[in-house]
């Protein structure tokens, strides 16, 4: 009814809510968390993903 009060939605019900409307389009994890041998977690990953080919002889 129009002069009713919403109830508060809980997370769940919102997820749905927002899903129903627009889909899923995202996905749960990103892909860093997918590929978990891409990267060691070292301070130096990005330099080494990084070195010119010369540097490595």
């Amino acid at each position: 009814m129009p002069g009713e009060p919403r109830k508060p939605q809980t997370s769940s019900e919102q997820r749905r809510r927002v899903d129903e409307i627009f889909g899923d389009v995202l996905p749960e994890t990103t892909s860093d968390e997918r590929d978990p041998e891409r990267r060691t977690g070292l301070p130096d990953d990005w330099y080494r993903e990084n070195r010119p080919p010369h540097h490595d002889r």
